[in-house]
């Protein structure tokens, strides 16, 4: 088995002892080792601080784009063997495990264009930008305030989740490094191989400064302890976990920042006004049948909730569970399979468990998948058929709107007018995204009004975009992601909007006319 080393200080290090094993989910063998025990993670942080944050800083924001367009294209020469080490480790499909590493490479590559834009901006001796025209202060014209942004001083500790091991690395590396803040990235234990992969290829290619990105392989141990003021940290994951993290003494007493993006029971909604058969029609089913097994259901923006008029209840589940019984599921290697494993004996449990409650709690299976799981040994894997769930009485089955199942699996659920729609997706108390589909203005002002303060993002499926909308799980680096409430609270990417995390804005007044020369 591979022994997956920590990247620390500027050099390969493994931790004692055999540490956790990482295993194929598609035939429950071990794959790989990895262990923190022992490593220093203080020294880590500190070296991040004294050598990757005044070497980045020293960089324009070109420049830095250029690091990470240099970083994208190494990613992208060597995709054939992250593809291999994705199915293998994280149980993805060659086209989930694409998927994966291509949105890896796309933001890299966004946030490389963007840096062109900012050029060589410098304020202060420091790299940053000018927010805003200024305004004068007082009765003197020559008195005025304006607004910068300057890097933090500290290191941003990324901590990500299990299901997207090149993206959830990239998205974050991306923003921050382009900020002129060194990274430590720690991926979730489970699916470390193909993330380990990304560093050791970005390493072995000598593209970014000593100390600009780090490595965590295993688990974090007391490394959180280390976080001082100037740091940042930015977690993806479980809800629990991120409220565990609000709690650390570094974030209460020392204000490091904290940017948390967790549970979401994301929705989509299939307006009052369309028809069966429709182009909309068919871009709502379309949409909704890859938000539910795409990636075997395990994303963070997958569709949890569908709500649909009373009357097409029937029609829905019918054709959703005609286009989900021809996907066809099983290991991620056989050709032609689109749906795999889960990605651990956990996540099997837990998606396995989660259903049991729903049902419990007076959900309804309306469609199951069934047979053997094609290329599989029998007995063997973390493997689920794709499940869809109807509630008719929404708001009796309040489990729905509370307890995600992070696996292939959805709930079908009617409502009577726009304003109840916007209620039922409310009672999820926040989320990532959600969907519409429909082309009645009055209608969908009703339910972007009601929706938008409840999520991150809403995207709207018209007739004039169905063929051409990206579909709502799709995270873009242009816009934010994020989302209020049970979603985390939190904000990523978004363009220029995702540097704010890593920059300190201050305002700063003086004379206009020394104002101008200094930030010119």
């Amino acid at each position: 088995m591979i022994r997956l080393e920590s990247y620390l200080q500027g050099q390969w290090t493994s931790g004692e002892g055999d540490g956790s094993t990482l295993v194929d989910p598609a035939s429950e063998q071990g794959v790989a080792t990895a262990s923190t025990k022992g490593l220093d993670f203080d020294g880590a942080l500190r070296f991040g601080r004294e050598k990757g944050g005044p070497a980045l800083r020293a960089m324009s924001y070109a420049e830095r784009g250029a690091l990470l367009m240099a970083m994208s294209k190494a990613l992208h020469a060597e995709r054939e063997q992250l593809i291999d080490d994705s199915i293998l480790n994280a149980g993805t499909t060659r086209t989930d495990s694409k998927f994966d590493i291509d949105g890896a490479t796309g933001t890299l590559a966004y946030y490389a264009g963007l840096a062109k834009t900012l050029g060589s901006e410098r304020t202060l001796g420091g790299l940053g930008t000018v927010e805003g025209e200024g305004e004068q202060l007082t009765r003197s014209k020559r008195f005025w305030g304006t607004h910068i942004r300057t890097p933090v001083r500290g290191v941003a500790v990324h901590v990500n989740a299990f299901n997207f091991p090149a993206w959830g690395f990239a998205e974050k590396a991306a923003v921050a490094l382009l900020a002129g803040v060194p990274v430590v990235t720690k991926p979730a234990t489970a699916t470390a191989l193909p993330t380990w992969r990304c560093i050791k290829i970005l390493v072995d290619a000598k593209i970014l400064p000593e100390g600009a990105l780090q490595l965590v392989c295993g688990s974090p141990g007391e490394m959180l302890t280390h976080l001082r003021t100037g740091d940042v940290l930015a977690f993806t994951g479980s809800g629990t976990t991120g409220a565990h993290l609000r709690r650390l003494e570094a974030v209460t007493e020392r204000s490091v920042r904290i940017n948390v993006e967790a549970d979401s029971l994301n929705a989509t909604v299939l307006g009052p006004d369309v028809e069966v058969g429709s182009e909309t029609w068919f871009a709502f089913v379309r949409d909704a049948v890859r938000e539910v097994t795409q990636k075997t259901g395990q994303k963070c923006t997958a569709t949890r909730r569908i709500f649909v008029p009373k009357q097409h209840m029937d029609a829905v589940l019918e054709t959703l569970a005609e286009e989900m019984g021809r996907v066809p599921f099983g290991h991620p290697a056989a050709e032609g399979v689109r749906v795999g494993p889960l990605a651990s004996a956990q996540q099997h449990k837990d998606v396995r468990e989660g259903l049991d409650a729903l049902v419990d709690a007076g959900a309804k299976i309306a469609w199951q998948g069934s047979g053997a799981f094609e290329g599989a040994t029998e007995g063997k894997g973390y493997f689920v058929h794709p499940t869809l769930l109807r509630a008719d009485s929404p708001r009796d089955v309040g489990l729905v709107h509370e307890r995600e199942v992070f696996g292939p699996a959805s709930t079908v659920m009617p409502y009577d007018t726009p304003e109840e729609a916007a209620e039922l997706v409310a009672l999820g108390e926040g989320g990532l995204v959600a969907a519409i589909y429909g082309n009645d203005k009055d209608a969908l002002r009703t339910l972007v009004e009601g929706i938008a303060p409840w999520s991150g993002r809403v995207l709207i499926g018209s007739k004039k975009v169905a063929d051409q909308a990206i579909s709502p799980g799709l995270v873009l680096p242009s816009c934010v992601h994020g989302g209020p409430g049970r979603a985390g609270g939190g904000e990523e990417l978004g363009g220029r909007r995702g540097l704010d995390l890593y920059t300190q804005r201050t305002a700063v007044q003086g004379d206009r006319a020394l104002l101008d020369k200094l930030f010119e």
